[in-house]
């Protein structure tokens, strides 16, 4: 049992600590190019609300309302209840990073509206992805404990839902991206130079995104390396 404790504590300083510092960097680089660029202002004056607005009448999505939220980079789209929920810092900010996060939560609204099928397999998999991220641990403890192979299995199945989820998300992620900066560029509502910071902007969010998938990769192939080598050892 000693020898699994350290060699759980050996996969998780080599495999899962890199992983999180790499997250870590991600969060704060996201942060600081939102921070750059929110001071940076459009010469058209579009607030974060104003652009979102535009891009949906633009793709027949009037009905799809938008909300301000507290908080900074709290932003999102809601599909269950058509609305588009912008932060303090996007909502009624004429900043260049506030139209670009604004313009990219609309590329959301825009991909559910038109069936884009990445999404789809996202947002039928939620579900289950949240029942494992709260179950997989719990059953693989008990498969141990109890020296039942089979729980461990699923428990490791059901982990393994979350580097899914996280791999599915980011051609999700990046496509609303693009859809953005495309719109963007295409209606003018920011010029070359002010499209260049909002793709930072986004460039930056995206990275955060790569590292949630590492971070899930990294701890699945932890659990998998130590119960693998626990089935080997009988």
């Amino acid at each position: 049992m000693w020898g699994y404790y350290l060699e759980s504590h050996y996969y998780y300083l080599i495999l899962v600590v890199p992983a999180m510092l790499l997250a870590l960097f991600a969060q704060m680089k996201v942060k600081s190019t939102f921070a750059k660029y929110n001071k940076v202002y459009n010469r058209r004056s579009f607030t974060g609300a104003d652009a979102a607005r535009a891009i949906l009448d633009a793709n027949g999505l009037n009905y799809i309302r938008i909300e301000r939220i507290a908080g900074n980079l709290t932003d999102h789209y809601d599909p269950s209840a058509n609305v588009i929920r912008l932060s303090d810092s996007v909502y009624g900010v004429n900043s260049v990073a506030a139209v670009g996060v604004a313009a990219h939560e609309a590329g959301h609204a825009v991909q559910h509206a038109v069936g884009y099928f990445p999404i789809k397999i996202r947002t039928a998999i939620v579900g289950i992805t949240n029942i494992g991220s709260q179950l997989s641990m719990p059953l693989i403890i008990a498969g141990v404990i109890f020296s039942f192979e089979p729980l461990v299995t699923i428990g490791l199945i059901l982990f393994s839902l979350i580097a899914v989820f996280q791999l599915i998300t980011l051609p999700v992620e990046f496509n609303a991206s693009s859809r953005a900066l495309k719109i963007l560029d295409s209606t003018n509502m920011l010029d070359d130079e002010e499209l260049s910071g909002a793709k930072n902007v986004l460039t930056a969010a995206a990275l955060t995104y790569v590292a949630a998938l590492i971070v899930a990769v990294a701890n699945l192939l932890r659990l998998i390396l130590i119960f693998g080598r626990r089935n080997d050892d009988r």
